[in-house]
């Protein structure tokens, strides 16, 4: 695995990447090494001199894909898509680091993570020569941890976990267990683990899942007395605004998915996530605007699968201008969307389409046409539309 680094040379087409240290802002920087001692801040090897100051925050306007880390553990696999990042508009990868069963892609060194057995099951045995590798190769890289979602944590600690009105660990539709978003000692465990993945070199920490339930049967769930005391968009907002505070000095970004719709309706559905709030509790927004999710008629759209542009058009312009209209002297979120480079196939003949090269653009162009600069597309497979994307 260490040769990839040979093979490929640093691209220096990417060059939005923004160093933000003490409020200094370096532009066109290829990388920022992680060694205080020896900071790399461009092509002409300017070195940054000794200093006590914390680690510096690496921003990048972000043309991204997700990975998973049986694709990174994979050489083969990361060999191969790593060589059709380096020859496309791909800067990116959003890695995953907790997944959705609530397991570790590397060995933790926490000892709660070891205690549970999250990380017993090891994707990538050499993780930091991935990161070197990604660095090397200017690959900007995004952890991404599932938040609350994790029945892997619950089935040791239950304490933890949601719970039903008779005491038993409450279950989604999957079967799935979930951590009490409104538990502040499962905000620890979460926001150590995105400490020790910024200790690893990522440069932004993205949240999935950081919200409640929204399936399964919700009407016997017991969050205990705090439900009284703070509402679920609170807790959320809270949470974010708590991790980015815990974070500050890590050098990274904090980032969170949430739902589609939240771009466009007032109140938080009922799942924690109201776009206002959360807009000022976190640096990055990533709205999953797949629009195989959306409900027909939506937007005025008979079938929104069918219809990309659309359906992300009218979500970001939107999202944008809501969060363009917030009164504030906070900084406000950037807008980076998920867009849909899968075929969804199990909506059924006649309601969805064949996702290529046109549906991809689509979307990418809506993105830009609503006054935006970013996304990452979402495959969950890790096989994406390479043609689509421009060199």
């Amino acid at each position: 695995m260490g040769m990839i680094a040979s093979v490929f040379a640093i691209n220096s087409k990417k060059d939005e990447t923004t160093i933000d240290h003490n409020s200094t802002t370096y532009n066109n920087v290829v990388w920022a090494q992680e060694e205080l001692d020896n900071i790399v801040l461009n092509d002409d090897n300017f070195l940054q001199p000794d200093t006590t100051w914390k680690p510096y925050r690496v921003y990048r306007k972000v043309k991204g894909i997700f990975m998973t880390g049986h694709s990174i553990g994979l050489k083969s696999r990361f060999e191969e898509v790593l060589q059709l990042t380096q020859e496309t508009e791909i800067n990116s990868w959003v890695i995953d680091v907790k997944d959705d069963y609530g397991t570790m892609t590397y060995k933790s060194s926490i000892p709660l993570v070891q205690e549970v057995g999250a990380d017993k099951i090891i994707k990538v045995r050499d993780f930091p020569g991935v990161m070197d590798i990604l660095r090397e190769n200017d690959v900007y890289p995004i952890a991404r941890i599932v938040t609350f979602k994790d029945k892997q944590i619950t089935s040791v600690r239950p304490d933890l976990a949601i719970k039903t009105n008779t005491g038993e660990v409450w279950r989604d539709r999957k079967g799935d267990a979930w951590l009490n978003p409104y538990n502040r000692e499962t905000w620890d465990y979460v926001i150590d683990i995105a400490k020790e993945a910024a200790m690893m070199g990522f440069k932004d920490i993205q949240f999935d899942y950081v919200r409640f339930p929204t399936d399964g049967n919700r009407a016997i769930i017991d969050y205990g007395e705090a439900e009284e005391d703070e509402t679920k968009a609170e807790a959320i907002a809270a949470f974010l605004a708590h991790a980015r505070e815990e974070l500050k000095d890590y050098g990274v970004y904090v980032s969170a998915d949430i739902f589609g719709l939240v771009t466009t309706v007032s109140d938080d559905m009922g799942l924690g996530q109201h776009l206002e709030s959360v807009a000022l509790s976190a640096d990055v927004l990533l709205p999953m605007v797949y629009p195989s999710h959306y409900a027909l008629g939506t937007y005025g759209v008979p079938i929104p699968d069918k219809d990309p542009y659309t359906i992300i058009y009218t979500s970001m312009n939107t999202a944008r201008e809501r969060i363009e209209a917030i009164e504030t002297d906070k900084p406000k979120a950037v807008l980076r969307p998920w867009l849909q480079d899968f075929t969804a196939s199990y909506l059924g003949a006649g309601y969805y389409q064949v996702y290529d090269k046109e549906q991809i653009r689509a979307q990418i162009q809506a993105t830009y046409d609503a006054g935006l600069e970013e996304w990452v597309l979402w495959n969950a497979g890790n096989k994406y539309t390479w043609e689509a994307l421009v060199e």
